[in-house]
């Protein structure tokens, strides 16, 4: 969600009262709880302008909604198999209809990377991999940074060669933590892990990590790591974006994020930025960059890392497009 949405779902809550906001939280997930909380504690004063203007706001759009269907998961599914015949809509049918489930695994994702690290630490690499893939990638780069160089690599190199979940595997793992899966009954593997998802988590690690993790797994299969970095996509090659997706990158970034992240930034990708900008803008971003002095590192991955996400989101929701590549691949 863009800042300005988050503000006006946290404005909407605080008027609700604390009942009927807690009732709202019930059904949102970890994510958008954090998000919506840390922006309720952060709203000190709010002009009543701006609450009458959410209220009203909300209030058409409630307006607008109609039910047009009871049961929502019977109709994808009945819609999917008529269209794509019973085998390709199952597939499809697993993936949209898995955030139904309420197991074990879905309390990981509220709790903080070192938590769940501490409380997969002693596993076999294999069981983690399993576990971690179920897991947002940005929360399985957190868990990864806490262990050791060492697991962490084990942990990815199975996470690359993962090829789903088999049922057997699941009943396996509900063994391993109480109800982690639910669903081992499934006659269908669920399609989790695999070079992309690598790819990605490697990507959220940052540079020091994977430089470390494709050196290890090169060791043990060079075709494999070439085919992970063949889907990644880093901070550069935000040079294949055209113009247009560009601009569209750039309204979401705040000024003091693009100026520490371009700190790290390439003179060519540096130029690709100051292109897209009106001049007045520009000229102000250089003097930015030219009066900043030293940062850390850590700074600049962490604003870069911002930045790939805002790509990859607007990419998911189709408003922009990269140039073929592996990094298109890997979006």
């Amino acid at each position: 969600m863009a800042d300005d949405t988050i503000e006006n779902a946290a404005i909407l809550l605080m008027s609700l009262g604390e009942e009927e906001a807690a009732e709202v939280f019930r059904h949102l997930g970890p994510k958008e709880v954090q998000k919506l909380g840390e922006t309720i504690a952060k709203l000190k004063v709010i002009p009543r302008e701006r609450v009458e203007t959410v209220l009203d706001k909300f209030t058409q759009e409630a307006q607008e909604q109609h039910i047009l269907v009871a049961d929502t998961d019977s109709y994808v599914k009945n819609v999917l198999r008529k269209a794509l015949g019973e085998d390709k809509a199952n597939l499809l049918i697993d993936r949209i209809l898995q955030g139904d489930d309420n197991s074990g695994i879905e309390s990981l994702k509220w709790m903080d990377g070192a938590s769940v690290a501490e409380l997969l630490r002693n596993e076999h690499p294999q069981i983690i991999a399993a576990i971690l893939v179920h897991l947002d990638q940005d929360q399985v780069s957190t868990v990864l940074k806490v262990f050791t160089e060492r697991q962490r690599n084990e942990v990815l190199i199975r996470i690359a060669t993962l090829d789903g979940i088999q049922p057997a595997a699941l009943k396996d793992l509900n063994e391993v933590m109480s109800k982690v899966l639910a669903g081992g009954d499934r006659t269908k593997k669920a399609s989790l892990g695999g070079v992309k998802a690598a790819a990605e988590i490697i990507n959220l690690c940052g540079s020091s990590v994977e430089t470390s993790a494709l050196d290890f797994i090169r060791e043990a299969d060079a075709d494999l790591a070439q085919k992970i970095m063949d889907n990644m996509f880093t901070f550069d090659d935000l040079s294949k974006l055209d113009d247009k997706g560009f601009q569209a990158v750039l309204k979401e970034v705040q000024s003091e994020s693009l100026v520490l992240a371009l700190k790290g930034a390439t003179p060519e990708l540096r130029e690709k930025v100051f292109k897209n900008m009106s001049s007045r803008a520009a000229e102000t971003l250089k003097e930015d960059l030219e009066g900043r002095g030293p940062v850390r590192v850590s700074e600049v991955e962490a604003e870069q890392k911002e930045m790939l996400k805002i790509v990859r989101r607007l990419v998911d929701e189709g408003q922009i497009v990269l140039a073929s590549g592996g990094a298109d691949d890997f979006l």
